[in-house]
C-alpha cells in the first residue's frame, strides 16, 4: 500500500508520468475492437429481454423443502397440466423458492394459469396460496423501453448543457457524452454477448452507470481546467501536455474510487449468486459492476484523450503550443548547460521538470544573464586600474 500511495505522488508530483495523451491511438483502437464485440453481441446474437418486456406467465413457488430436480419436476408439471413445455425458463431463487417463466401456459387463459399453479403446489408440496400467479402483457415492457430511452435523452441533453456552461466549451461535453455513451453500448453488448436476461433492473442499473461514468469523467475535466489555465499563464505547457498531466494527477483517484464502488457491489454479486438466485438485487449489481468498471476506464482513456483532439486545431491552443515549444527549448537548452542529470518521464509527456532540475535551469539562465549584463569593456577598464 505504502508503495502505491509512493506511486501516485510521484505521479501528482510528476516525477513519474504515464503518457495517456501520446498513446490515445493505441486506447481508441482497443475501445473500437471491444466496440465491435459490444455490437456483434447487441446485432448479431441480441438482447435477452426478460418476461417483463417479451410478455407472458410467471408463477413463483414459495417454501419449497425439496428442490432437487426442481427444473426437471417443473417442466413435467407444466408440460402434464397443459400438454407443453415450450419455451419455459425455470430458476431456483434462493434456497427454496421455484420460478417458471414462459410466454404462455397451455391457451393463455387465467383458468390454464390456475390448474398450472395447482399442479406445482402438490409437486412441491406447499398450500396453493404459496404459490403467486402473474400474467404480464408485452404492452407493460414497451412502455418501459420507450419511458427508459426517454429517460436517457432527457438525461444527455440536460447534461451536455450543464456541463457546457460549466467548462465554458461544448468540446468537453461532447467528448463526456461520447464517453458516456461507450459505457453504456459497451455494458449493453457485455448483456448480449453473455445472454444475460434484461429486467426493470437491469434498465435502471443501465441508467445509474451513467451518472458514476460522468463523475468521474467531471473530476478529470475540472483537474485539466485547472491545468490549461496555468498553462495559458505561464506559458510552460502546450494542452496536450496539460490534460495528460490532469489524468495522471487523477488517475490514482479514480482507481480508488472505482475500487470502493465496485467492492461492495462485488459482495452483493456473490451473495446473489450463491445464495439468492435470480432476482431485482443481482440483475442491478451486475449491471452496475460492468457499468462502473467501463467508466472508469473510459474516463482515463478515452474522455481526456478525445477532448485534446477536439481542441488541439484552436488558434489559442496552436498559440499555446507555440509558446511552450519555445519555452521547452530554451529549457532544455539551460538544461544541458548546466549537465544536470537525465530528463525525468515527465518532462515530454505533461511538461514537468523535477525540481532539482528547475533549480539546476534556473541557476544556468540566471548565470546567462549575469554574463550578458557585464559588458565586455567595463571589464577592459577593471583591469587597467
Amino acid at each position: 500500500m505504502a508503495s502505491f500511495a509512493q506511486f501516485g505522488n510521484d505521479l501528482y508530483t510528476g516525477r513519474r508520468q504515464i503518457n495517456f495523451i501520446g498513446r490515445r491511438r493505441l486506447w481508441y483502437a482497443i475501445s473500437a475492437v471491444l466496440l465491435v464485440v459490444a455490437a456483434t453481441g447487441v446485432f448479431g446474437r441480441g438482447l435477452n429481454f426478460g418476461l417483463e418486456f417479451t410478455g407472458g406467465a410467471e408463477l413463483k413457488v414459495r417454501g419449497v423443502q425439496n428442490t432437487q430436480d426442481y427444473d426437471t419436476r417443473a417442466e413435467d408439471t407444466v408440460r402434464k397440466a397443459t400438454g407443453t413445455d415450450d419455451n419455459l425458463i425455470i430458476t431456483k431463487i434462493g434456497d427454496s423458492d421455484i420460478r417458471v417463466q414462459t410466454e404462455k401456459l397451455g391457451s393463455g387463459t387465467a383458468a390454464d394459469n390456475d390448474k398450472v399453479a395447482t399442479a406445482l403446489a402438490q409437486e412441491f408440496g406447499v398450500s396453493p396460496r404459496n404459490v403467486d400467479s402473474q400474467f404480464i402483457g408485452p404492452s407493460w415492457g414497451d412502455t418501459v423501453t420507450k419511458k427508459s430511452i426517454q429517460s436517457l435523452i432527457w438525461f444527455l441533453a440536460l447534461l451536455s448543457v450543464v456541463l457546457a456552461i460549466y467548462f465554458r466549451t461544448w468540446k468537453m461535453s461532447l467528448a463526456a457524452i461520447i464517453a458516456v455513451l461507450h459505457d453504456l453500448f459497451f455494458t449493453v453488448g457485455i448483456y448480449a454477448l453473455a445472454g444475460f436476461e434484461i429486467s426493470p433492473a437491469t434498465m435502471i442499473g443501465f441508467l445509474t452507470i451513467l451518472g458514476y461514468s460522468i463523475y468521474d469523467t467531471v473530476v478529470i475535466f475540472d483537474k485539466v481546467r485547472e491545468n490549461t489555465h496555468e498553462a495559458f499563464a505561464t506559458g510552460q505547457r502546450n494542452y496536450d501536455q496539460a490534460a495528460n498531466y490532469a489524468v495522471n494527477q487523477t488517475v490514482v483517484r479514480s482507481i480508488n474510487t472505482t475500487v470502493i464502488g465496485l467492492l461492495p457491489i462485488a459482495a452483493v454479486l456473490v451473495v446473489g449468486f450463491t445464495m439468492l438466485g435470480a432476482g431485482t438485487l443481482l440483475d442491478l449489481s451486475l449491471s452496475l459492476f460492468i457499468g462502473i468498471a467501463v467508466g472508469a476506464y473510459s474516463s482515463i482513456f478515452i474522455a481526456t484523450p478525445l477532448l485534446t483532439d477536439l481542441r488541439r486545431g484552436e488558434p489559442s491552443i496552436k498559440e499555446l503550443a507555440r509558446r511552450a515549444k519555445a519555452y521547452q527549448v530554451s529549457q532544455r537548452s539551460a538544461l544541458t548547460e548546466a549537465n544536470t542529470p537525465k530528463a525525468g518521464p515527465g518532462e515530454s509527456a505533461s511538461g514537468v521538470v523535477e525540481p532539482e532540475r528547475a533549480a539546476a535551469a534556473a541557476a544556468a539562465r540566471a548565470t546567462r544573464t549575469k554574463k550578458r549584463e557585464t559588458h565586455p569593456l567595463a571589464r577592459l577598464d577593471r583591469d587597467d586600474k
